[in-house]
């Protein structure tokens, strides 16, 4: 098998992550060292779905790079992607399995499996997040259906994302750098905080899921996290909507931005009967998409569909509010501050587990694509890095074609670990086992 697959490429799509390069690195060397060439595409899909042999070829050096031993040596705790990134959506109008068959709307799949294909490419290894795992997945079935046996390319992808919701892998690479990294300046803003008598509001990086906002809340010492799993109960409200597909109409749970600003204040008004009169709040990102339609109407939004979150500053929305619901509930002032946190920890160096991780999922590309002779498979590492192979077709939607989220479980172990060691208000959690009590500050409220 080795010696079938003379050509191999790499391309990583989507945001960065600590330890990309240790991913990159370790598959580029277990190919090179089983004598197969390895290239390295630049910027994502971007040059790919250009392609065209006369118009856009794809150029050594403007738009990917033969990958030698001296290229990757050494790069295994570096920051960010040698290769670069980018978000492109390649599968952008592909919305059901119908719509594979159509020319039109696979036209920018066609013209990657050409530009591959005409790079004597054999197979494909991808990098990234959700998106990116389905636009392998495209790829995979434009293939399927479109070309001979012969003359495709097989692919395999590696789960890569900071908010670690992926279904199919415990951990992502990337996640335990940026808790590290984001932890760590939220432990200063609490000093900041106890110094000051105020409070924090910090938005994190999180769109779908909480599990990187509970971790920095976790190991920053929050007061409280709220992610979109918890927008139920009091925190929800219902709004009906249209179907785009069916036609049909659908409730959806929408965030109560008057609740989550008076379950803050609430918070701030707890600690201070125990004589604490400071404390950070951590918020996901992703609880913007969840406001209502009408708040967020407008708004910008990327090639995926999704809203450009760091255009809607949440944590500035929410700490202006709960300054104003304090003082017209107590008629006293508190100077409660905002800032959002990620971007400082995508490309820091990367934490000693993520470049273990990271370097198991390329070994794990050649391992998947040589030793087992796979195609359509994602790399998920379980355990003590014991690799294991998942078909696409177990991680995408049959129906919608869309990767399904792994959320945090209200309620399991991790939920319940956050739960109890963020400050009680007695009303939210009855199941929360106990009290957490913080050494007093004798610093007078403000």
């Amino acid at each position: 098998m080795a010696k079938a697959l003379k050509r191999v490429a790499i391309v990583f799509s989507g945001g960065p992550a600590p330890a990309a390069n240790a991913v990159i690195a370790a598959a580029a060397t277990s190919f090179l060292e089983a004598g197969a060439e390895v290239l390295g595409i630049f910027h994502g899909y971007t040059n790919l779905q250009e392609y065209d042999p006369v118009a856009h070829p794809m150029t050594e050096s403007e738009h990917y790079r033969v990958l030698t031993p001296e290229d990757i040596r050494g790069i295994r705790n570096t920051r960010g992607i040698i290769i670069g990134t980018a978000r492109v959506n390649p599968g952008a109008g592909v919305e059901r399995p119908s719509d594979l068959l159509d020319p039109q709307r696979t036209e920018r799949l066609a013209r990657i499996h050409h530009a591959l294909r005409d790079l004597s490419v054999d197979a494909l290894i991808s990098i990234g997040g959700d998106d990116t795992l389905k636009t392998a997945n495209f790829l995979y079935e434009y293939q399927r259906h479109h070309v001979s046996e012969d003359n495709r390319f097989r692919i395999v992808h590696l789960p890569k994302t900071i908010d670690n919701d992926y279904r199919g892998i415990d951990f992502t690479f990337g996640f335990f750098t940026a808790v590290d990294v984001m932890a760590k300046e939220l432990l200063n803003l609490r000093a900041d905080c106890i110094a000051t008598s105020s409070y924090f509001i910090v938005e994190t990086m999180g769109r779908k899921a909480g599990w990187l906002s509970y971790g920095v809340a976790i190991a920053g010492e929050a007061s409280m996290v709220v992610s979109t799993e918890d927008v139920h109960d009091d925190l929800a409200v219902t709004e009906r909507q249209l179907d785009s597909v069916t036609g049909e109409e659908k409730v959806e749970y929408r965030l109560s931005m008057t609740a989550l600003v008076d379950r803050i204040v609430d918070l701030i008004l707890e600690r201070e009967k125990r004589q604490q009169y400071y404390g950070t709040v951590v918020l996901a990102e992703g609880l913007a998409e969840l406001l209502p339609e009408n708040t967020v109407d407008g708004m910008p939004r990327d090639e995926h569909g999704h809203l450009r979150l760091s255009s809607f500053d949440l944590a500035k929305v929410v700490s202006d509010r709960v300054q104003t619901r304090y003082e017209e509930r107590t008629g006293r002032r508190k100077k409660v501050r905002h800032i959002q946190l990620g971007y400082e920890s995508r490309c820091s160096p990367p934490h000693a587990f993520d470049v273990m991780l990271g370097s198991q999922l390329g070994i794990g590309a050649f391992r998947a694509l040589v030793e087992e002779g796979l195609d359509g498979h994602m790399v998920s590492v379980i355990g003590q890095l014991q690799l294991q192979y998942v078909e696409f077709s177990k991680l995408i939607n049959p129906q919608t074609l869309q990767t399904e989220v792994r959320l945090i479980e209200p309620g399991s172990d991790f939920h319940r670990l956050a739960r109890f060691l963020e400050t009680q208000t007695g009303r939210r959690f009855a199941w929360s086992p106990g009290l957490r009590l913080e050494p007093e500050t004798k610093k007078p409220p403000r």
